[in-house]
């Protein structure tokens, strides 16, 4: 893929034709940083204006304990209500994209269930939350979409609106239970307390994108 960055040869290399070792560096940085912004598009489209999307993104923790507790009312009275409570297993933040489809979601849910960050007899990740008996608890987070690059007030332009992350939240959520596993959910935008013990500690970082 051509990625349009023009760069003088005496820049790139020395009298000798070597590459100049902090040039390469830098050129690589450059590559990258523009090839992840650049989608590969057949030729006749490429006059059309670029749609950039976001991916559905995924911090999961492994757990001992997780549960999700919200405020509820009670006649008069306000109490915690556990919406969501797991042992051994897995806490999943999902955050969903205004750009995300089905697709996202199917491929996160494969890639979490099958994740071998669980220790086998010989002390090793090599085992997954299944062959664990494990559990997953999925919690809503429309905040792993938080932009601070223009500034310290993140910015959330990113994420889905509620009409459209909440339907592919149960979708992740159905996936995961049809892949035979206990799930438990916290409460869709709802304000909610999450507590775990982080064993490890072990967190992965996922996106449909295949970035992280």
């Amino acid at each position: 893929m051509h990625l349009g960055i023009n760069i003088p040869p005496e820049e790139l290399a020395d009298s000798k034709g070597q590459p100049h070792l902090r040039q390469r560096k830098n050129i690589f940085e450059i590559v990258i940083l523009t090839a992840r912004r650049i989608p590969i598009r057949p030729q006749e489209q490429r006059d059309t204006p670029t749609i950039y999307t976001d991916p559905m993104r995924a911090v999961v923790q492994r757990v001992s304990r997780a549960q999700v507790t919200v405020a509820a009312q009670i006649e008069d009275e306000t109490v915690d209500e556990i919406t969501g409570a797991i042992t051994l297993g897995l806490l999943v933040l999902l955050g969903v994209a205004a750009t995300d489809a089905p697709a996202d979601a199917d491929y996160l849910c494969d890639k979490i269930v099958g994740l071998r960050i669980f220790e086998d007899g010989a002390g090793k990740m090599n085992l997954s939350v299944a062959d664990v008996g494990g559990s997953i608890l999925v919690v809503s987070q429309f905040t792993l979409y938080g932009d601070v690059r223009r500034g310290k007030r993140p910015s959330f332009d990113a994420a889905a609106r509620p009409e459209i992350a909440n339907p592919l939240y149960e979708y992740f959520v159905e996936r995961v239970r049809a892949a035979g596993l206990r799930c438990q959910t916290g409460r869709f935008q709802t304000t909610m307390s999450v507590e775990l013990v982080n064993e490890g500690p072990v967190t992965i970082l996922l996106d449909s994108a295949k970035i992280f």
